[in-house]
């Protein structure tokens, strides 16, 4: 922007005495012609008549309309017509009236140490009045303050404007303080002749900078009210999530097992990511992690109906894939517009493997005792809510000394990189965290470079089977029976269970549940079943287990004996003598029913 005629409006004496002389004269009327030059015009610039008076005016001496338009003008009379006034151009309007008027704030300095040229109206109410001529330092210290002075340095010296936004300036008196974004915009400051002070006169044409001022108050008070609304959501939401998830894992008695949750950053909207662990009974461990597509409460909502649903369902006993079957149809019946990756994972003791099925989730990470790092490979298939799809079960190996991570892709997923790089990473990291699992949780959160602000959440499931050794491994103890049928296998199984149950140096009380209690279950078993059979009796620190398995997949249930029924008692004499019991069916055909006896403490 170049003011070239800025010259009229600054301070000078010659402007004032322009200005005085201008008031001096007499205007003419609206409407009155103006006055003519005072030469006088040649002889023959208006000719005589025949009788010597002089001839009518013609149109090159007054301005009018030409005879040869005349046909074409108005027919009314010339005294009633009112003359037309020109619009005023841009070149006939001040610039200090119109500087003076708008509400944004201006001013205006020159040379290289910025003396005030002129402050309008509006900056003057905001900051109050200021003597011209003077340095910005001097006469502007609200700018220094706010950090304009270096700015407008720069604008002198390039030439190009420079803008900073959103700039706090104390209220002082008025209710409330203001935000102003500022634009300096270079310009040339004409010559204006002697100034009051004549060290700090205009007597050259200079550079100059515009500082203009735009209030953007509201503007930022609704963005503030904006944020902050959004921040109670992101609160509530993140409580919302939080309240879902477990608030103390259940810790299983072969597993040692711990888990993260780290919501997004403060930019992000909290996700649906959850985990669980729940324990089936018979020293069997159910693990689970999951995300729900999307963001906010409703993804949170969504999370936690599925996190009840699968708790729900682990309670059947059923398969990884059936479980996961189940979850699908209930996913689509939630809420159709969002899905759910998840994986569903069974540990068992005796079998040393993690039985497992996934819906569209990553890969487990198993790391065996010598440091190796795997990927649990196939079966997976669709996220849950998509529909139409059979998942299948797969398994790998998890025996004592073994490791595993459960993860979300929040861990992994980066917005510039394929996520099989944040996979093979995650494989590195944990090959090396070695410690406790929730030391593991921590130094795989550090090695990702999971921060505060990452922009997505994050869930990570580690469990360990630890491999005990010493007096720790005194405290687990497993002992089965082939049983064959036949009248001597309930006499036999009582007399193995006796002997055991002895061996392990159990109280007389606790001797003799335990002994009731593998007699019951192998004559359910004898009575309903059919071979293969067997008794199993596992000791942990905290509970012993008793296990009959049978090749029958018919599902015993506790019922009301009559008095005069001679069967049906079994079933309800051990759900009354033991902590809890259960029943499931085995992978290749038939059933398990166990019970399980809660250890004194000491």
């Amino acid at each position: 922007m170049i003011f070239t005629r800025w010259s009229a409006k600054l301070p000078g004496t010659q402007r004032r005495a322009a200005a005085r002389s201008d008031r001096a004269a007499p205007r003419p009327a609206a409407g009155t012609p103006a006055a003519p030059p005072t030469a006088a015009p040649a002889p023959s610039a208006v000719p005589a008549a025949a009788d010597g008076a002089p001839s009518a005016p013609t149109a090159a001496t007054t301005g009018s309309v030409p005879a040869a338009r005349a046909e074409h003008a108005d027919p009314a009379p010339t005294q009633d017509r009112t003359p037309a006034t020109l619009p005023p151009t841009v070149d006939a309007l001040s610039v200090h009236d119109i500087l003076g008027t708008i509400p944004a704030l201006v001013a205006v300095v020159y040379g290289p140490e910025h003396r005030l040229a002129y402050v309008n109206g509006a900056y003057a109410a905001v900051f109050g009045p200021r003597p011209a001529g003077h340095t910005a330092r001097e006469a502007l210290p609200e700018l220094a303050a706010l950090g304009l002075l270096p700015l407008m340095d720069q604008v002198l010296r390039s030439g190009k404007p420079r803008t900073v936004k959103s700039r706090k300036v104390p209220g002082g008196d008025r209710t409330r303080d203001g935000y102003y974004t500022f634009t300096c915009t270079p310009i040339e400051v004409a010559a204006s002749g002697p100034a009051p002070d004549p060290e700090v006169a205009c007597v050259a044409p200079h550079k100059g900078v515009l500082v203009f001022g735009a209030e953007v108050t509201d503007q930022i008070e609704s963005a503030e009210r904006l944020r902050a609304s959004e921040a109670r959501q992101r609160e509530a939401a993140v409580t919302l999530q939080r309240s879902l998830l477990p608030q103390e894992l259940e810790q299983p008695d072969d597993l040692r097992v711990a888990a993260t949750y780290q919501p997004g950053g403060t930019d992000a909207a909290v996700g649906g990511d959850w985990y669980d662990v729940i324990t089936l009974g018979a020293g069997r461990t159910a693990l689970v992690i999951g995300d729900v597509m999307g963001r906010g409460v409703r993804a949170a909502a969504v999370m936690g109906q599925l996190r009840t649903a699968v708790r729900a369902y682990a309670r059947l006993d059923l398969p990884p894939h059936e479980v996961l079957q189940l979850l699908d149809g209930l996913a689509a019946e939630i809420d159709a517009s969002q899905i759910a990756t998840c994986v569903y994972a069974v540990h068992d003791p005796n079998e040393g493997r993690l039985v497992y099925a996934s819906a569209g989730h990553l890969p487990i990470l198993v790391r065996d005792p010598d440091g190796t790092v795997r990927r649990a490979a196939e079966p997976t298939g669709p996220p849950l809510g998509t529909g139409g799809w059979l998942h299948t079960s797969g398994s790998v190996p998890l025996g004592p000394g073994s490791s595993a991570v459960l993860y979300t892709d929040g861990l992994v997923e980066r917005r510039d990189k394929d996520i099989d790089h944040g996979v093979e990473a995650l494989e590195r990291a944990f090959a090396g965290a070695a410690g406790a699992p929730d030391i593991v949780c921590d130094r795989l959160l550090r090695s990702l470079g999971i921060t505060a602000s990452h922009d997505d959440d994050v869930a990570i499931l580690v469990l360990q089977h630890p491999a005990r050794t010493g007096h720790d491994a005194e405290l687990f103890h497993n002992a089965a029976l082939e049983l064959h049928g036949g009248t001597e296998a309930a006499p036999r199984a009582r007399a193995f269970a006796s002997g055991v149950l002895a061996s392990w140096r159990f109280p007389p009380e606790l001797h003799d549940l335990g002994v009731l209690a593998a007699s019951e279950l192998v004559a359910n078993s004898l009575q309903h079943g059919t071979p293969p059979m067997r008794l199993r009796l596992r000791r942990t620190d905290r509970r012993l287990i008793v296990e009959v398995t049978d090749g029958d997949d018919h599902l015993p249930r506790r019922r009301r004996a009559e008095p005069a029924d001679e069967a049906g008692r079994g079933i309800s004499i051990v759900a009354t003598i033991a902590s809890s019991w259960g029943s499931r069916r085995t992978p290749g055909g038939g059933k398990a029913v166990w019970c399980e006896f809660a250890l004194p403490h000491g």
